[in-house]
């Protein structure tokens, strides 16, 4: 577990989707490996956007969750938080339904900041969204930085 400080716990990180968009929107933390966490989420009425197409937002709250949720689990987090400084996406394919996956891979784990490279697929492996979120590793008791 070379990236981790914390082990990621599947069932952990899935109770605490409870109450947020995570679980309006069917996120579920589904594999790690010593480089990588991944979850999906689902693609119906709840992430479509107005032509039935996954929506984009829809795509970069995945990416969010599953990127933030990968830098929580590399700090300790009885001295730091992590907040999102930045996030971009690429939408390559749109998806009708199904669940989408995200691969969250760390290209940068620093001291105050982390950078990770989300890769979004559907169900048949197909790329449809690249996304790069960059968090900020803040003490505990400071404010994090503006936005």
């Amino acid at each position: 577990m070379a990236l981790w400080r914390t082990a990621p716990n599947l069932e952990q990180l899935n109770a605490l989707q409870k109450n947020t968009i995570g679980e309006l929107l069917d996120i579920r933390f589904e594999a790690f490996d010593e480089a990588s966490l991944t979850a999906s989420m689902v693609i119906d009425h709840r992430t479509h956007q107005p032509y039935g197409l996954l929506h984009g937002g829809a795509s970069v709250v995945l990416a969010e969750t599953v990127g933030s949720t990968a830098s929580f689990l590399c700090i300790d987090t009885s001295k730091f938080y992590c907040v999102g400084l930045e996030i971009n996406a690429n939408h390559l394919r749109g998806l009708r339904s199904g669940r989408v996956t995200a691969v969250a891979k760390a290209i940068h784990i620093g001291r105050t900041t982390h950078v990770w490279d989300i890769r979004l697929s559907s169900d048949e492996g197909k790329a449809s969204c690249v996304s790069r979120l960059t968090m900020a590793v803040v003490p505990l008791g400071q404010t994090p930085p503006a936005r």
